[in-house]
């Protein structure tokens, strides 16, 4: 049984509507360890659903959460906006309302290209319209149960005057300098960093928020919350969780909501994502790069609690090589091989929106690679691909579409990810090379016969072997003399398959210029 599948029973247990929720705060690039929390959640929210359970699926932008310092991909200028709520910032790049709205916004997007459609809240908007008036009314007149419960959990002691409340100071806008001198409902009055004494009425919207470790209860039980995953970082001994459950009980008399403790996405020779550290990929990026069948298959395909090492080189082409294998596999185009465990449900849950009815037209993505540096645009390469016989002249719309796609992700990587042994170039004049004895005496035979080969994948690549083999020349150096003469490098793609897809006259044209 898929764990998807797994947790949505464990849910379905309780005969009640399921509400399934994941927050992210939105302080930079909202990246694909990030897509996890969001994915998993997904996923459990489709099963419940698939299984006729009534539940809904909510997001929580926490764009009341503070700027905590300038980040390597910001400017110096956001110093003066430390401490200040991320809704209320100026966006890094003047088109939207708000820094947080800069990247919430490219996120959102990514959901709705990945096929996942929450029902969004956003955090500032919940804090200033009075959802958590209640909540942080409770807090405070719980003041000392908090605090010892914080203190006796986390095994961390908070200061004197703490309280379960971070006031915005009314005239530097922090949410973090403010320190409590007291509170008698509804005032809250403090002294702030910037020099300035007030107070503020907790009855009106937006004048402070929760401290995390209360923020995250409280909202449980305001949106009553049932499943809600968490990074291994909030799941560690004495930390968010610990205190979150036992405040949510204690102080909100709530049942804390079932939950996922997931496992990180490591990025290939950087290790954890940080967005904060700059060693992230975002979500956007990853779509740039790859369909997005294949982002929901990489979570899909592992176990939550698994951690996944993600290389978005090389490693790229073998992720969506498996990919293809499996929607082969799953219909019925070739055998299962061992260790496919769930492949029905994988396949499925790796589906932005409708599973299809026949499976789409696949190319290797590798051989997309390659033909996407020889022809410069898509009218380009669906001309060779017609010319060699490599798709249906009566190809359908959707399958057209489907590859052009593919092709456009192909190109980013290679602009932004490739290593530089997979990329090439065709160079449009023979280029300077350094040719040796054997060299030549391999070309002038191919030049003599190239003619006449039939001009196939197979019959070039068994052509380049027999003259290899009858002028008694190792095979590597022939195919470096041809990748010397067309690419003005020593390596290139495989050969038969990457001058198949030149054009003949090209090739013909080239060979012999290089021996005259």
């Amino acid at each position: 049984m898929h764990w998807a599948d797994v947790l949505a029973e464990e849910l379905l247990k309780d005969d009640k509507k399921n509400v399934l929720a994941t927050g992210i705060t939105p302080s930079g690039p909202i990246h694909i360890g990030n897509m996890r929390e969001v994915l998993t959640t997904d996923a459990v929210f489709r099963a419940v659903i698939k299984k006729g359970g009534d539940a809904e699926f909510i997001y929580i932008a926490d764009d009341f959460d503070n700027l905590r310092k300038v980040y390597p991909f910001l400017s110096k200028t956001y110093e003066k906006y430390v401490g200040m709520p991320l809704s209320e910032i100026p966006c890094p790049c003047g088109k939207h309302k708000s820094y947080a709205d800069h990247y919430l916004f490219a996120f959102l997007d990514s959901l709705k290209e990945l096929g996942i459609n929450p029902i969004v809240y956003r955090a500032n908007e919940m804090y200033k319209s009075g959802m958590f008036k209640e909540a942080i009314q409770i807090a405070l007149d719980n003041t000392d149960k908090i605090k010892e419960i914080i203190e006796n959990v986390s095994k961390r002691q908070l200061p004197k005057n703490w309280i379960p409340f971070n006031i915005r100071c009314e005239k530097c806008g922090t949410i973090t300098n403010a320190k409590p001198v007291l509170y008698n409902y509804p005032y809250v009055e403090y002294t702030c960093e910037c020099g300035y004494e007030g107070k503020v009425d907790i009855k009106k919207g937006g004048v402070g928020k929760l401290p995390w470790r209360v923020d995250w209860p409280a909202r449980w039980k305001i949106l009553d919350v049932t499943y809600e995953p968490f990074g291994k970082d909030h799941g560690a001994a004495g930390g968010t969780h610990d205190t979150g459950v036992a405040i949510s009980e204690k102080i909100y008399n709530y049942k804390p909501p079932k939950y996922t403790m997931y496992e990180f996405i490591l990025l290939k020779g950087k290790g954890a994502m940080h967005s904060s550290k700059g060693t992230a990929l975002s979500a956007e990026e990853m779509l740039k790069m790859t369909p997005p069948e294949v982002l929901r298959f990489l979570l899909m395909n592992n176990q939550p609690n698994k951690h996944i090492q993600f290389d978005p080189g090389i490693g790229l082409l073998n992720l969506v090589d498996e990919y293809d294998q499996l929607e082969r596999v799953y219909f019925k185009k070739e055998e299962e091989i061992k260790g496919m465990k769930d492949l029905e449900k994988t396949y499925e849950l790796s589906q932005q929106y409708e599973i299809p009815d026949k499976i789409p037209f696949q190319l290797p993505y590798r051989h997309l690679v390659t033909l996407v540096q020889i022809g410069k645009s898509w009218k380009d390469v669906k001309n060779i691909l017609l010319r060699t016989d490599q798709i249906p002249k009566n190809l359908s719309k959707e399958d057209e579409k489907h590859l052009e796609q593919r092709a456009e992700h192909a190109k980013y990587w290679l602009d932004n990810f490739a290593p530089d042994m997979v990329k090439f170039e065709v160079k449009k004049k023979l280029p300077k090379a350094s040719l040796d004895k054997e060299q030549i005496k391999f070309l002038k035979s191919l030049s003599e016969k190239i003619s006449d080969i039939k001009w196939d994948a197979e019959d070039i690549h068994k052509k380049i072997y027999d003259i290899s083999e009858t002028e008694k020349i190792p095979i590597k150096i022939a195919f470096k003399s041809i990748y010397q003469i067309i690419l003005g490098q020593e390596k290139g793609p495989r050969a038969g398959f990457f001058l198949s897809n030149l054009d003949k006259d090209f090739v013909v044209k080239r060979v012999k210029e290089a021996v005259k």
